[in-house]
């Protein structure tokens, strides 16, 4: 162990990557039945999917940990699993095979871009202070998915977001979990977020036997007691090769290349920069940068990151991504690709209790990605907030990541800006090529998007 992941060097030990583990995948458990759900909504089968899902994510966080030695878990991306549905199959009128083509070819795209070092340049291209405001900004993100799930943030169509109802069962119980957390937090208890996930998960499954929590599933209220302990995995057979078949389309003809290449693009750019975005703040949390805001051996976190897309392709599910909820684990200490093993031998377990996994409400992993986006936004005392070269990225950052739902777009406005402000100031000499570039890429983006 220690000569794998030289968890003495990093500080940990192993009751601590165990729990980092463990935790990580208790806020990341939600992804098999939400990618399922999603995916099938395209035409897939929920069943191949969710294997697929288990799997894929499995193999990702695997290579991370091996490869890397690196805390951080993968899984199939929110957001670009609801492209690759409900844009490219349903909206475009793709076939899911030539959407699953588009997958693998990025994924083999990425392989190469990390084995030449060119998205480890990227990565470092980025200055530190606006490393410090990616990290910050996903904090910002992350507690804003915890208060969406928990309900305690709903839709407004006056002022688009609004405070849910307190009464309700859910979003109660979800308050109670983060009080849960901070008193365990205050008291060093470790495992903490942990123990607070299973805590609103039991208080969830108390209120359903008493009728405070009713279970409807056309509300999205399903039921909290698992219906079964062990169960086969669902079989692969229906998406497994699939994007081999699309690749025949664009072959044959019966798809244009500028089509195919149009979607393909989409994924690469988004995927590329939400990962960039990811490692700059979850690697400034756990304090993995070095002086010149470099982080070592990205290059082998990226190829990870591309074995796992590559891999989820051909056994049937959207673009596989480092995730954000990786930042829970790191929080308990997780330093190693210890931690990673640990969270990937969860997602092998849960093919076989699958019944169980699945039953973990997404009003009980909440508490946790609340506090963890808490604790995300200390990047922030090491910014000049007097100081508008400092103070303007960082603000677009923190704004752009939860209001448009995605780092990528808060990476672009915290980058673009850095370089109008550094401009302006007359310090043009210390904004290299690439950060020109990129600027020019991420403006074009978005004004195509």
């Amino acid at each position: 162990m220690e000569k794998q992941f030289k968890l003495k060097e990093k500080g940990t030990n192993i009751r601590t990557e165990l729990i980092a583990g463990a935790t990580t995948f208790a806020t990341m458990a939600y992804i098999m039945a939400v990618n399922s759900s999603i995916l099938s909504d395209a035409g897939l089968d929920a069943g191949a999917v969710f294997t697929a899902t288990a799997l894929s994510s499995a193999v990702g966080t695997i290579a991370m940990g091996l490869l890397a030695n690196m805390p951080f878990a993968m899984a199939p991306g929110m957001g670009m699993n609801a492209f690759f549905a409900y844009s490219v199959i349903i909206g475009m009128g793709y076939s899911p095979q030539l959407a699953l083509a588009a997958v693998f070819i990025e994924g083999l795209i990425f392989i190469v871009l990390s084995k030449t070092g060119i998205r480890t340049k990227l990565f470092n291209a980025i200055p530190l202070t606006l490393k410090y405001a990616v990290g910050a900004g996903i904090g910002l993100f992350i507690m804003f998915i915890g208060l969406a799930n928990a309900g305690v943030v709903v839709a407004d169509m006056a002022t688009l977001v609004t405070i849910g109802n307190l009464r309700q069962p859910t979003v109660a119980i979800a308050l109670i979990g983060v009080i849960a957390i901070i008193i365990l937090l205050t008291r060093n208890v470790k495992g903490a977020l942990l123990i607070g996930i299973l805590i609103s998960w039991i208080l969830g499954i108390i209120a359903q036997f008493t009728g405070w929590y009713q279970v409807d599933p056309g509300a999205g209220a399903f039921s909290l007691l698992p219906t079964a302990i062990v169960s086969a995995p669902p079989s692969l057979a229906s998406t497994f090769g699939m994007c081999f078949s699309g690749l025949s389309e664009v072959f044959n003809g019966s798809t244009s290349l500028l089509t195919f290449f149009s979607v393909m693009f989409t994924f690469l750019f988004v995927d590329i920069f939400d990962t960039l975005g990811f490692l700059a703040g979850i690697a400034t949390k756990a304090k993995m940068l070095n002086e010149q805001g470099e982080l070592e051996d990205a290059d082998k976190a990226l190829l990870s990151d591309a074995i796992g897309t590559t891999v989820g392709a051909i056994l049937g599910t959207s673009t596989v991504t480092t995730y954000l909820e990786s930042a829970a684990g790191v929080q308990e200490g997780g330093r190693t690709g210890l931690t990673s093993l640990v969270t990937a031998g969860f997602f092998v377990l849960s093919l076989f209790f699958s019944p169980i996994f699945l039953t973990i409400p997404g009003f009980a992993t909440a508490p946790a990605l609340i506090i963890v986006g808490i604790f995300m936004i200390e990047p922030i005392m090491h910014l000049k907030l007097d100081d508008f070269e400092d103070s303007i990225p960082l603000g677009l950052t923190l704004i752009s990541m939860p209001l448009f739902y995605s780092i990528s777009h808060g990476l672009a406005f915290g980058l673009i800006s850095y370089v109008i402000v550094k401009a302006a100031v007359g310090k043009s000499k210390e904004i290299s090529g690439l950060m020109w570039i990129l600027s020019v890429v991420f403006l074009f983006q978005m004004v195509l998007h």
